[in-house]
């Protein structure tokens, strides 16, 4: 193997636009590739080495889902239940229907939401998105709680019963929309474990591993390690905070969708023991691996699918909170059939392929995020490097 082609690929991300960035790669349970380039704060002429901690954004919900998976194992609920066994706020859903004269209207939802809709993200969440009257009632109600609770000080479990009074976008189960479910079942993995969610996480699934360096606040010696954010300006890049981040210790709310801070080997350690069936290289088990070939199984309908159009994930459907490969023909990818994995609101991206016993990593810290060029480039130059 060689990974000339990525570590080109790699040193050219400057020129995009990119301040730094890092990839590592296992093989075989073997690391084979690691690569750090740029700065992780430009102003102060930091480089991005294997101490830099990064935002994770939506790479938190492979977690938060492997984690609810768990749960699952353990019996303590069934994939096809009604939430509103759990989290009895759910019971009485409303949802937008337009009627046959066009006039939009509240209605009771004749489905109730499941467990598996969250994990699908079927179930008629949205996120703060103005583009319907749903996002726009998130809009709201995220307004309402931060000044209730400044500094998101508010708990993931108070968090997630506003919810419940926002009328649905549709009928739960009917349609594919990424949404903030993975934070709804951030409070549902509460409930059941009776623990936060961070507990849980860091008793169940970061200690265990050994992933020391990740979490969903720190005090200001970790965040001292933390990258700066970027966006573009004037033909170049500033840094950038975005209006929902907070990190410190004085924050309360877990983000199960989108709150968790890594380094590229700490989450590493978490996505090669996927790879590996869920049995870490120490011999440390987090899932089964039935459970995960569950999780990387496409559960869309093919009308579900048509929802699921986003370029960089042509060629695949979606699982249990993950991307999985269907097509290869489709989406013009190099890469196995069941390799699944997600991304990151500020480009970091994960794969895991059992069929290859292959883990990538990639981590930035830049919005927008350039996925549309980065993801597939990255992707065909790690599996053409094989």
């Amino acid at each position: 193997m060689d990974f000339t082609k990525v570590t080109e690929f790699l040193e050219t991300q400057k020129d995009k636009g990119i301040a730094g960035c890092s990839c590592m790669i296992f093989k075989d349970d073997k690391k084979v590739y690691e690569h750090y380039t740029g700065y992780a704060d430009i102003e102060k002429q930091t480089p991005i080495t294997a101490d830099t901690i990064f935002r994770i954004y939506s790479m938190t919900k492979v977690i938060v889902c492997a984690a609810a998976l768990q749960l699952y194992e353990r019996g303590l609920y069934n994939l096809n239940d009604p939430l509103a066994d759990y989290m009895p706020e759910f019971k009485d859903c409303k949802v937008y229907k337009t009627m046959p004269n066009g006039v939009v209207r509240v209605v009771p939802a004749t489905n109730q939401i499941t467990v598996k809709d969250l994990f699908t993200m079927r179930a008629g969440i949205t996120y703060d998105d103005a583009s319907s009257k749903t996002g726009r009632g998130v809009i709201e109600m995220m307004k309402r709680m931060e000044e209730q609770y400044p500094k998101r000080t508010y708990t993931t479990r108070e968090f997630a019963k506003q919810f419940a009074s926002i009328p649905l976008a549709f009928e739960p189960g009917t349609h594919w929309n990424y949404s903030m479910c993975h934070d709804v079942l951030g409070a549902f993995i509460e409930v059941i474990s009776g623990k936060t969610l961070g507990e849980y996480l860091k008793e169940n699934i970061f200690e265990p591993l050994g992933m020391n360096d990740t979490a969903f606040h720190f005090g200001e010696d970790k965040l001292s390690r933390l990258a700066t954010m970027y966006t573009p300006k004037d033909g170049g890049i500033v840094p950038f905070n975005h209006p929902w981040d907070n990190y410190g210790l004085d924050s309360v709310y877990e983000s199960g969708g989108a709150g968790l801070m890594s380094t590229l080997s700490d989450y590493m350690k978490f996505a090669n023991t996927l790879t590996r069936g869920g049995t870490s290289p120490e011999g440390v088990r987090i899932i089964g691996r039935k459970t995960i070939d569950l999780m990387r199984t496409n559960h869309l309908t093919e009308e579900q699918l048509k929802d699921f159009d986003w370029f960089t994930q042509l060629g695949y459907g979606y699982g249990l909170g993950v991307r999985t490969l269907i097509d290869k023909a489709a989406g013009g990818v190099n890469t196995s059939y069941g390799e699944f994995g997600w991304s990151g609101m500020a480009g970091t991206w994960m794969a895991v392929d059992p069929e290859e016993k292959l883990t990538a990593v990639y981590m930035q810290q830049r919005i927008p995020n350039l996925e549309d060029y980065i993801v597939a480039r990255l992707r065909a130059a790690i599996y053409g490097s094989l």
